[in-house]
């Protein structure tokens, strides 16, 4: 079959390797003349299957003055004249709950170690792929008691759900990664997860896209998708410079611009941005830099080795579509790092970066076929993009692939979580 996929970062690369790995002609476009150019240029490198933990959680109301109020927040919402804003918060206020919150963690796990298990078997297919994987692990760091016994009550919850990981104490969190001894004072313990990835997901897409080319994928970069239309037969068309594209069935994995690219089809999906920031520092010869993945779980704030280079990432601003960067927010999250990477903060050059992450109120990513028979949907992971691009997209490529009435040998993950996941109608 004739695919059309519109985007050209992770979640639309990924899904175009499936897809052409099941035998479809596929073509990727996007509006920008190079792949992975926005969400997926700058995210903060962590492939972080075990922390799939959405941001809507029971403890987020008595966070909503701090929020509104303190311009040093992680979390920053700014009221906008968008009825697009309100509703989508009215949602996510309405998932700060235990049950929903614990509800979206049992969905998402299943589909992050299917990812995992795939990412790890793309890699052994694709020798050529450089992207500065390493299979590092992940620390979680705690500066306050009461939060580290949180964790540590989350541990048998996680353990249930299929995830390994171990309560640290502040020495053993400094023997692990040496580079935060400086931190001692502060911290009042860890988690570790031995199973976490980091890697660089532009490298990523740019890799893939050489491999899609290899395979006869086509692409059309610098194309902007003007509307997606009905057509007589009641198929969706993607119309761009006047006419349709030719596809039989189309994939829609557009991140932020998502609703808005809908709209024409009086499709309504709950996806809005959390804008995000990243730094990203070239390391010097013996540049202090940590060998494991860090996060920073106050302040919210991720670290990612990625080969030479050091990832610094956080920051979720409820705030519109404007990719103009704030720079107290930049300030902000230099002054996080310098607090625990100083060398690396004043003496090593840096590329700043800003993102829109797609995020649902919920924090579950929509993956499957819309009301209309053609139109398919890969959205909506929010931070998550890279860590549920491989295993979002072999569904995706499973169920679409079933629709046209081909066999397989059936799958029972892939079944479960087919109703978790798809768009309403």
């Amino acid at each position: 079959m004739r695919i059309l996929i519109l985007g050209a970062g992770v979640i639309g690369l990924s899904s175009a390797y499936y897809l052409s790995r099941a035998g479809h002609e596929v073509t990727v476009a996007d509006r920008h003349a190079q792949v992975a150019s926005e969400t997926s240029g700058g995210n903060g490198g962590q492939l972080s299957y075990s922390y799939v933990a959405p941001l809507a959680g029971p403890g987020v109301v008595s966070k909503l003055p701090r929020w509104l109020t303190r311009r040093d927040s992680p979390v920053r919402f700014r009221p906008q004249l968008s009825l697009e804003q309100w509703r989508w918060c009215f949602s996510f206020l309405s998932a700060c709950t235990r049950q929903q919150s614990e509800l979206t963690i049992r969905q998402l796990l299943p589909l992050a170690f299917l990812s995992r298990t795939l990412l790890h078997e793309l890699i052994a297919a694709e020798p050529s792929l450089d992207f500065d994987f390493t299979r590092s692990g992940k620390l979680v760091l705690h500066r306050d008691p009461d939060a580290m016994q949180s964790a540590v009550g989350l541990l048998d919850f996680q353990r249930s759900l299929g995830c390994d990981q171990q309560a640290l104490s502040a020495d053993a969190c400094i023997e692990l990664e040496p580079t935060l001894a400086h931190l001692r004072p502060l911290l009042a313990g860890g988690i570790h997860t031995a199973s976490e990835d980091t890697a660089d997901c532009q490298r990523f897409c740019k890799g893939l896209e050489t491999v899609l080319r290899a395979r006869g994928v086509q692409f059309l970069l610098g194309t902007r998708i003007d509307a997606l239309k009905p057509d007589s037969s009641g198929r969706i068309e993607a119309w761009s410079g006047g006419a349709p594209l030719a596809s039989e069935h189309i994939v829609v994995a557009s991140g932020a611009a998502t609703a808005e690219l809908l709209k024409p089809a009086s499709i309504h999906v709950p996806v809005y941005p959390l804008k995000g920031y990243s730094l990203t520092f070239d390391l010097q010869a013996h540049t202090p830099a940590p060998h494991l993945s860090v996060t920073d779980f106050s302040r919210k704030v991720v670290y990612a080795r990625l080969g030479e280079r050091l990832r610094v990432a956080g920051i979720a601003d409820i705030d519109g579509y404007s990719l103009v960067p704030d720079p107290t927010r930049l300030a902000m999250l230099r002054a996080e790092a310098a607090a625990l990477y100083p060398e690396a903060v004043h003496s090593c050059p840096a590329r700043e970066w800003i993102g829109l992450r797609p995020a649902t109120p919920r924090g579950a990513p929509i993956v499957g076929r819309t009301r209309y028979r053609n139109l398919w949907l890969n959205v909506g992971h929010g931070a998550l993009g890279f860590t549920l691009a491989a295993g979002s997209a072999a569904l995706l490529t499973q169920w679409l692939t079933r629709s046209e009435g081909h066999r397989d040998s059936g799958d029972a993950l892939a079944d479960r979580l087919r109703s978790t996941f798809a768009p309403s109608r």
